[in-house]
């Protein structure tokens, strides 16, 4: 445990702590010699002013009446912590040119001189962080900073909005609700007023967004979460039906790790294949995740997304056939 480690550990004992603390306990919980342990109660005292009491004798704890106001300066890190901001760090200069890159710059910046002050002179090997992204899509910067700061600022929103299934423009205002990150590219969930529906937009598909002087209509939590959660996929809407897919033994083991859906239902088979049934609206982000496991997964029930998919195959397989 390094010293920044132990001063972390040190303060959060001594807050917790309603009777004085013993050396001997400093000693165990910090893994380090009593001189240590004497050093650092002294460091946190006269450096960073915590109000210690007590001597080594009694023990010793934060003052009762100013320990709970009392909370270590600036940003102490442990080595969890450390390495977890190190990969955000890797994160974010990984995605450089993307939607937040100039957003968040400033943040870089910061972390990387977080990096250097916790130890100076350590060069650490960021490229042993991978990130790959993986089809997002080209999104106008200036848009998504609109469409985020009338989430933000709970204002009304109006845009053109062009459909990437029958590529139609159509005008909608509406009250955002909040944006959300799914597979790689940003979605905005939205009470539609002209419709009187929630709706979820593809942000890349929207152009000439405005924020209006009127306040967003607000929509309770659960009824979001009910309506663009209850099924699955991104487009999701209230559960139309349930789908039973089968997959076979061999990638069994790999499906049943997986978290499709927060209500799936799960079962091994006697054979050795794996059910699962998920609830869902729109069939067709469904029906594309399933054809990802080409001959490995069935669907089993109902009969008209079964037909869906078969219908799918047959017009794959023609393109093969000319």
């Amino acid at each position: 445990m390094d010293r920044y480690e132990r001063i972390l550990s040190l303060h959060r004992i001594l807050k917790s702590a309603r009777y004085p603390v013993t050396v001997k306990r400093l000693q165990d919980e910090l893994e380090c010699s009593r001189a240590t342990a004497y050093r650092d109660l002294a460091f946190l005292r006269d450096a960073l002013m915590a109000p210690i009491m007590g001597d080594g004798e009694a023990g010793f704890r934060y003052d009762p009446g100013e320990g709970e106001r009392f909370e270590l300066p600036g940003l102490w890190l442990n080595s969890e912590e450390l390495h977890a901001l190190l990969a955000a760090q890797q994160l974010l200069s990984r995605t450089g040119g993307g939607v937040l890159s100039s957003a968040l710059a400033p943040l870089q910046q910061r972390i990387e001189k977080l990096l250097e002050e916790h130890a100076p002179g350590k060069r650490w090997p960021v490229e042993r962080v991978r990130v790959i992204p993986h089809r997002t899509r080209t999104m106008d910067e200036q848009v998504f900073r609109i469409v985020c700061s009338s989430v933000l600022e709970r204002k009304q929103l109006s845009f053109e909005y062009r459909a990437r299934s029958t590529d139609e423009k159509t005008r909608r205002t509406v009250s955002p609700q909040r944006v959300t990150h799914y597979r790689g590219n940003w979605y905005l969930d939205v009470y539609d007023h002209e419709r009187d529906a929630l709706r979820s937009f593809s942000v890349d598909r929207i152009s000439t967004p405005r924020m209006q002087d009127a306040d967003a209509r607000d929509v309770p939590d659960a009824e979001l979460n009910e309506h663009l959660a209850g099924s699955y996929g991104i487009f999701s809407g209230a559960p139309k039906g349930w789908a039973t897919i089968v997959f076979n033994q061999k990638i069994a083991r790999w499906v049943a790790d997986e978290r499709w859906h927060s209500k799936q239902q799960d079962r091994v088979l006697p054979d050795g294949r794996f059910e699962r049934k998920v609830p869902y609206s729109a069939p067709r982000e469904l029906l594309m995740d399933i054809l990802h496991y080409g001959p490995d997964a069935e669907i089993v029930e109902p009969a008209s997304l079964r037909e869906q998919m078969k219908a799918m195959l047959e017009l794959a397989v023609s393109n093969y056939q000319k």
